[in-house]
């Protein structure tokens, strides 16, 4: 059975090039590259330039990661650098181990 992938919108919000925003950005691509393999969208937004877009998604910190899609809305703040932290916050890692779960059940 071939069961179609997700699509998963996110936001990333920074601060300019701090380190914590560049290390931030380059963990998410990294966790992307490594775990989504095509099926989202990013959207990084720098509330430097663009803080009515933070003031309107009610954004208190930087860098946060925001999921939009696949619903329901999550917000990861920090710079990301823990991955387990991140994958199951994108709901990732939860439903990678409900999927071992069924398969060892089956």
């Amino acid at each position: 059975m071939n069961e179609l992938k997700k699509n998963y919108v996110l936001k990333l919000y920074v601060a300019g090039n701090t380190p914590n925003s560049v290390r931030a950005l380059n963990t998410l691509k990294n966790i992307l590259a490594q775990e989504f393999k095509g099926v989202y969208a990013l959207k990084v937004i720098d509330v430097l330039t663009n803080p009515q877009l933070a003031e309107e998604d009610k954004i208190l910190a930087t860098p946060t990661l925001a999921k939009i899609l696949p619903p329901p809305v999550r917000k990861i703040i920090g710079d990301l650098s823990d991955r387990e932290r991140v994958l199951i916050g994108l709901d990732l890692l939860y439903e990678e181990l409900n999927e071992e779960k069924i398969e060892e059940d089956t």
